[in-house]
């Protein structure tokens, strides 16, 4: 299939068609990058006389050059045959179901069935996807992913690229496009709309005209989603390590005041270019900390330092943080401002726990003392003793690296690895668990003089 015809079919929704083969020899994939245990499933699916392929990102990354996080595989093999085929894997999902294949060092491979019920199936603005699974073909499945960049398969028996909707092309001209009419993907799930702009600030690609337009359209059917499933999705991007392109994509296509309606006056005010720089500048210093990752460093920013650094260019005006004077009642007194407005703007909107909102509230509060502390003076005892002493430096290190003064230790978010343990297994379905505990290992008691672990039995 031709790139303009497979475009062309993209806005008509799906339709049968013919796919590019691309040969080893005209893409840059090759078998030897895949993951070891990749390879594994997709060998043993083969040799057990089913079709396996390598999907989605993966297929994606590699084309670009770059070392995918998962290795998706499909198939045409159902559920229930993978789990007779894989006993070291358990069937997850409820619309869909999944078959996670486990390996040594907590390694999961996911592997689904292909798939064939989507919304180019259904007629009608009320109706939702049922809840049973129907198989399809390879192509059926390729036309329910949600963009042509993802729509990708490689099938390792020819070692092609098999693409029925022109993704390949996409990916040639950096392009992000919404497989089938966006209009009514985004209203299917408005969720989407941020999978979209996430992808493209990630790889620095461009949204095309149409997905563009209903982005605008139908952003503000994100109030409508459970809140969970969109912090999720803000998480993501706040540690993708392209935190701060986000945000200027989510703000070019004005669904920023639809995320965090909290800035909606503040960029309605003459500071709204200050405010977005601030913003910038405190976005990129967490995307320097993330972009530590490459060099096989675990960094760990805590989610309520992350939503700080989201909120407070917000906060510095919303209680005059710079300028406040905190003695006495006054520290309690702000404490009890900043929970409220936390409590107003996160916590129904993005169901952000309490206790992620009293820490968040903590480094907020705490932001003041630092700073009038900036040119010389002594950090308070008090503070000092408290346990959250450290998360208020390392945050406050993050707001002079955003100031231009100096750059933040990265040792103060590594998390050193720890040796990974082999996974265990879930019980098999039908069967009971044994309920945590001892199991049968007699109590720490002893008759001898010494007692145990020097606990001795005073009977």
């Amino acid at each position: 299939m031709d790139t303009d015809s497979s475009i062309a079919a993209l806005g008509r929704g799906y339709q049968r068609c013919e796919p590019l083969i691309i040969p080893e020899s005209e893409h840059p994939i090759r078998e030897s990058q895949l993951d070891i245990e990749a390879l594994k499933v997709l060998y043993r699916l083969r040799d057990a006389g089913f079709k396996g392929y390598l999907v989605g990102g993966g297929v994606r990354d590699l084309y670009l050059g770059e070392n995918p996080k998962d290795f998706d595989i499909s198939t045409d093999a159902r559920p229930g045959q993978l789990r007779k085929l894989f006993r070291n894997s358990r069937t997850i999902g409820r619309r869909f179901r999944l078959v996670q294949v486990f390996f040594r060092g907590n390694k999961i491979i996911e592997v689904s069935t292909l798939r064939s019920q989507s919304e180019h199936d259904l007629n009608g603005p009320q109706q939702v996807l049922p809840h049973n699974n129907t198989f399809g073909t390879l192509e059926e499945d390729a036309f329910r992913r949600d963009l042509t960049i993802n729509a990708l398969f490689y099938e390792i028996e020819t070692n092609t690229i098999i693409d029925y909707i022109g993704g390949v092309n996409d990916l040639n001209t950096g392009v992000v496009r919404m497989v089938g009419d966006p209009h009514r993907r985004f209203t299917r799930d408005p969720v989407r709309i941020m999978r979209a702009i996430r992808h493209a600030a990630r790889k620095g690609f461009t949204i095309d005209s149409p997905t563009r337009e209903a982005i605008g359209v139908h952003a503000d059917k994100l109030l409508l989603c459970p809140a969970s499933r969109v912090r999720d999705e803000i998480l993501k991007d706040l540690q993708s390590g392209t935190s701060q392109k986000w945000a200027q994509l989510c703000i070019e296509n004005n669904i920023w005041n639809i995320l965090f309606p909290l800035y909606t006056n503040c960029f309605k005010s003459n500071e709204r270019q200050n405010i977005i720089h601030e913003l910038y500048s405190l976005l990129s210093v967490v995307d320097r900390l993330y972009g530590l990752r490459k060099q096989k460093r675990q960094v760990v920013i805590p989610e309520y330092m992350l939503f700080a650094a989201l909120l407070l260019p917000w906060a510095i005006r919303r209680f005059n943080l710079l300028e406040v004077q905190l003695r006495g009642k006054g520290y309690h007194v702000l404490n009890r401002k900043i929970r409220a407005d936390l409590d107003s703007y996160l916590g129904e909107q993005f169901n952000v726990k309490r206790m992620a909102k009293d820490a968040l509230a903590i480094l907020l509060v705490n932001l003041p003392t630092f700073h009038q502390l900036e040119n010389g003076g002594k950090i308070p005892k008090w503070l000092k003793r408290k346990s959250y002493y450290r998360d208020c430096t390392r945050f406050y290190a993050i707001y002079r690296e955003s100031l231009g003064k100096g750059e933040v230790e990265p040792h103060c978010f590594f998390q050193e690895q720890h040796q990974q343990e082999a996974v265990v297994m879930p019980p098999e379905n039908g069967t009971r668990s044994k309920k945590p505990g001892r199991r049968g290992v007699n109590p720490a008691f002893s008759s001898k003089k010494q007692g145990v672990f020097g606990l001795r039995n005073r009977g």
